[in-house]
């Protein structure tokens, strides 16, 4: 019962908070953000001294390497933390907009204007970053926002919170606006789940097991995506040397990530001049490798056989998966089928096969001559992201400024009145 309270207490807050925070203007915002940015780098040792304390829990309690590298926290990525701040600092304030206008044979002007969504509960594994990526993106929108992060990271969101609220209380904004479950028994996070009535979008961002019960709990409406299985295809009009490059970054730049290529695909004419060489490329990086039967043939005692497992597989690891096909249209079907709707490449010279992949592909973001690497909120340019969405209702692929908005219809009359 005291951990009831205790979230149903703070979602009210959250609640309350939101209401007064619609009267903020864009300054304020900024100005709190600005705050943000400087204590980000101030605490800095602070920072890094809680994430090493998360670092030596999680190793003794023998954490995937996956999970370590999303815990893990540097000068570099504190620094790059700070700068996320920054670019969302910079971006237009979505609140407020109106557009769409026009008036109808009654009299009355017709028009649309941008609002939040209100309050919006995070729920996330392992990576600190998303305690300072979501409360930045969700004040810039004008939400109030529930962090409910992973016990392994408690230390490090802690201190992330601290500087928040810091700066929220200098910038005269209701430090409720954004709030930092501190309680980590898991028996927390179903009770986010029942409390529509404060919490009005559910936002989690972690493994498949996670995603999937809080969609099964869930009676708040659910942003997600399940997991991250993204092909690379390469196809038979592709410039060999761009093809190489981009299969390569996009499974080895990070392993641990959900934009990370899972399985390749190789067109027939290509494969036996290709494969060889990408297998060099990644034997120098330790990655093991899984193929059809063809590519079995080609590579022979250097690839194991993939199954029909591997195919649906989100590896977060140095695992790749490879299959031969005949042609775009079995690549595409190949895709569509045992992919997760997040990210998928096409290499190629071919205008015509490339305009095919990007029409036929049902996928978040679909990609022509690019890796997946890219299907980020901060190379997309949203400043940060709060997550990345394989739905195709309310936003779809990565989740940033305007992803948090909703829009509300607007009436502007002259006394007129309905006959």
């Amino acid at each position: 019962m005291e951990l009831t309270n205790y979230i149903t207490e703070t979602a009210k807050a959250a609640k309350e908070a939101f209401y007064s925070f619609s009267a903020v203007n864009s300054a304020q915002k900024n100005h709190a953000l600005s705050l943000i940015a400087e204590g980000i780098i101030a605490n800095s040792e602070n920072i890094l001294q809680a994430n090493y304390l998360d670092m030596q829990c999680a190793q003794q309690k023998g954490l995937a390497a996956a999970l370590l590298d999303r815990l893990l926290l540097t000068e570099k990525s504190i620094q790059s933390m700070a700068d996320g701040v920054l670019q969302v600092l910079a971006l237009p304030d979505p609140i407020g907009e109106m557009n769409g206008f026009r008036t109808l044979p009654s009299g009355i002007t017709l028009g649309k204007m941008r609002v939040p969504l209100g309050v919006i509960g995070i729920i996330y594994e392992s990576r600190p970053n998303v305690t300072l990526d979501a409360a930045i993106l969700c004040l810039k929108s004008g939400n109030s926002c529930i962090l409910r992060g992973g016990t392994e990271a408690i230390n490090s969101n802690k201190a992330i919170a601290t500087v928040i609220s810091s700066a929220l209380s200098q910038a005269n904004i209701p430090t409720e606006t954004v709030s930092l479950i501190t309680e980590t028994d898991r028996a927390g996070v179903d009770i986010m789940l029942q409390l529509p009535q404060y919490i009005d979008v559910i936002i989690p961002r972690g493994g498949k097991g996670l995603v999937q019960r809080i969609n099964e709990k869930a009676r708040v409406p659910v942003i997600k995506h399940l997991d991250g299985i993204c092909h690379v295809y390469i196809d038979e009009d592709a410039d060999k040397d761009m093809a190489i490059k981009i299969a390569v970054n996009a499974k080895t730049s990070r392993y641990g990530t959900c934009n990370t290529m899972e399985t390749l695909l190789v067109h027939q004419s290509q494969a036996k001049e290709v494969l060889p060489l990408l297998q060099k490329k990644y034997a120098e990086k330790g990655v093991q490798l899984r193929g059809c039967p063809v590519t079995q043939n080609i590579l022979q005692e250097r690839v194991c056989a993939a199954t029909e497992e591997d195919w649906s597989t989100e590896y977060l690891a140095p695992i790749l998966s490879i299959k031969v096909v005949r042609d775009i249209d079995e690549a595409i079907r190949h895709i569509n089928y045992y992919g997760s709707h997040h990210t998928d490449s096409i290499v190629t010279n071919n205008y015509m096969h490339s305009q095919l992949f990007l029409r036929a592909v049902d996928s978040s973001s679909v990609m022509v001559n690019a890796s997946t690497r890219f299907a980020d909120g901060f190379e997309y340019g949203l400043g940060a992201e709060i997550g990345i969405s394989t739905d195709k209702i309310h936003v779809r692929g990565p989740v940033g400024l305007e992803g948090l908005t909703s829009q509300k219809w607007i009436v502007l009359g002259h006394g007129e009145i309905r006959n």
